[in-house]
């Protein structure tokens, strides 16, 4: 493979793995498998019948989870400790291709690492918000996009490097200006949901209010009340 087929995989398998692992391995093995394209010599291993069904096992539970709303946000939470370390690995794998040396392939895991957090972070974060609205369409929607985007990704990954490339850049632009607002309108949600469970103020009791400040406030007045009293009756 060529230096920019490399480097098209490296980072198509870090971007991809964020948003669905499972797919991610499963159309580099069967593409391997099947001789549609030459994987590196440490990734061969994704073409093995045991990683397959592995896989296979996996995205056909994520295949469902992901569509129902809030069981999706959950699974992410979870996979945000598979995906993202799975990547790094995957890109190393991928770079390891050009025959790098040690550094090369920590600069690798770093760089995958972090583009697959990107890719997963926008997606958690685009889920969490989708899951405001009522109906479940655009969960189900947005997942089956999400599965066309990883296996559409590596297929041009694989094929038209430069393209894919040019792509990634786009959409790590696209993320940095993206991933803000997304947390601005999680942050929103909220703070919405801490004003539902917050605690309604308590009526007041024996000419008390249940406002700390507003108690204090009318003992004061009482006492003041009392001691002005006593004073015109000495008198």
């Amino acid at each position: 493979m060529e230096t920019i087929d490399i480097i098209a995989m490296t980072l198509g398998v870090a971007w991809a793995s964020g948003i669905n692992l499972y797919a991610a391995i499963l159309v580099l093995g069967i593409m391997g498998s099947g001789g549609y394209t030459q994987l590196p010599e440490s990734l061969t291993v994704l073409q093995d019948p045991l990683v397959l069904f592995a896989a296979g096992t996996m995205y056909f539970v994520e295949f469902f989870a992901d569509k129902i709303p809030g069981v999706d946000s959950g699974w992410d939470v979870i996979h945000t400790f598979i995906r993202i370390p799975a990547g790094a690995m995957l890109a190393v794998g991928a770079a390891e291709g050009l025959e790098i040396n040690q550094a090369a392939e920590l600069a690798a895991a770093l760089l995958g690492g972090s583009l697959a957090a990107t890719s997963h972070l926008t997606k958690a974060s685009t889920r969490l918000v989708l899951n405001t609205s009522p109906e479940p369409v655009s969960n189900a929607t947005a997942s089956v996009f999400e599965d066309l985007a990883v296996i559409g990704g590596l297929w041009t990954a694989l094929n038209y490097p430069v393209a894919f490339i040019i792509f990634i850049i786009v959409f790590i632009l696209l993320a940095i200006w993206l991933l803000p607002k997304l947390w601005r309108a999680i942050k929103e949600i909220v703070t919405t949901i801490r004003g539902w469970l917050g605690k309604k103020p308590e009526p007041a009791v024996e000419g008390f209010s249940a406002d700390g400040d507003s108690q204090k406030n009318d003992i004061i007045e009482n006492l003041i009340e009392a001691k002005s009293k006593k004073i015109n009756d000495d008198n």
